[in-house]
């Protein structure tokens, strides 16, 4: 009988010291001239991973997918795959593939004949092939339009005979750069649902890049952040989203209300933080990682602050005033914009609960900004 804590284990691996990645980036650092596009680097990737890499443009998270796939070589460090030594071997005998972020389908070929491409010097039977080809058409929904060209073929349809091409050759890696950015935001986010499905068949590990947080969200097993050529944190997207490291994954990875101040004094878990820019003092559980004068930011992410017309006297609870300066209606949800007395700006984000088209806090109003002395985390750069 498996026990929850090798159930766990087997779907984290990275949670567990003894297992053994299939993708070991180390030390890797790759530099034009003296631009260093990527900055030692060390990443370990597990089978079955749908692992991303995420970031502003320009941060190196594509160079370093080039660099897995054999396309540029680092300046120093290695990288590894299944313990063998990818420096000296080209990209064709690589066992990896990469979908790119303009598909590169051949104009000239129908669908069959691009999604096969890989399989002309494949030494199988003509029926093996071909009952391959079908195969990869069936299971990225494709079946029945064998015969038509790229050119006949919606932007999703084209995608997904990319992604079909990419895995004929039965890949141990499948690379994929920015695989969903030329679809529309309905049929992108359908299609992740469509992409997680296929992985899951297939059970290779994949290695993505993207500038969508919401789509590494949804997709990754673990999210790598990068800024400047280097990785920030790593962690499943909870873990990110809910715990990051420093201010720029907290900014980066979704909405954040940052507060400067000062740590006024710690005591049992908690930290009041002294905070010029609301002209209040703030409550926030810390486990004692910081100590008297210490100067940090608190992160506070809009959804976990509550909004009303009605002072809060409940205890331990943060509290500021302020008036809506700005108002925006997204159908499931609004963001508030609301000024307080110092001039700082505070993002609220309030789900619309009741069908309605009346506005409950409506733009000038006075309203009081509420959240939990466990709601927002502390961070020191």
């Amino acid at each position: 009988m498996v026990s929850v804590q090798q159930q766990s284990l087997a779907e984290r691996p990275w949670l567990d010291p003894n297992a053994k990645p299939q993708i070991v980036i180390d030390g890797v650092s790759k530099r034009f001239g003296g631009f260093a596009a990527v900055e030692q680097v060390s990443l370990k990737i597990y089978k079955g991973e749908m692992f991303a890499l995420v970031g502003a443009s320009g941060c190196g998270k594509t160079t370093l997918l080039r660099m897995l796939a054999g396309f540029a070589q680092p300046t120093t460090g290695r990288i590894l795959i299944e313990d063998a030594d990818m420096t000296d071997v080209p990209p064709y005998e690589r066992p990896v593939n990469m979908m790119f972020q303009s598909y590169a389908l051949f104009p000239h070929m129908t669908v069959e004949e691009n999604v096969g491409y890989g399989l002309r010097r494949v030494r199988e039977p003509a029926a093996t092939k071909a009952k391959r080809i079908r195969e990869a058409l069936e299971m990225v929904q494709l079946a029945g339009m064998e015969k038509r060209k790229p050119h006949q073929l919606s932007g999703g349809q084209r995608q997904r005979v990319a992604l079909a091409r990419a895995l004929m050759r039965r890949p141990k890696v499948l690379l994929l750069d920015e695989p969903l950015s030329a679809l529309d935001k309905k049929l992108r986010e359908q299609t992740q649902f469509e992409l997680m499905n296929i992985q899951y068949q297939v059970g290779i590990t994949f290695v993505f890049v993207t500038h969508d947080q919401d789509e590494a969200m949804a997709l990754s097993t673990r999210i790598a952040v990068m800024n400047q050529g280097r990785v920030l944190q790593v962690g499943a997207p909870a873990e990110i989203y809910e715990f990051p490291t420093n201010r720029f994954v907290a900014d980066f990875v979704g909405t954040t209300n940052l507060f400067e101040g000062a740590v006024r004094h710690q005591d049992g878990g908690h930290v009041t933080l002294h905070c010029p820019e609301t002209g209040s003092d703030l409550l926030v559980d810390d486990p004692g990682r910081y100590g008297g004068g210490d100067r940090v930011w608190l992160s506070v992410r809009p959804e976990k602050i509550k909004l009303s017309k009605q002072p809060t006297d409940a205890v331990g609870v943060n509290q500021l005033k302020g008036t809506v300066w700005e108002l925006g209606y997204l159908g499931n949800r609004s963001t508030y914009r609301v000024k307080t007395a110092s001039g700082k700006l505070v993002t609220v984000f309030a789900q619309n609960e009741r069908r309605t088209s009346e506005w409950a806090i409506d733009w000038s109003d006075e309203v009081y900004l509420c959240w939990s002395a466990d709601a927002g985390i502390l961070l020191r750069d």
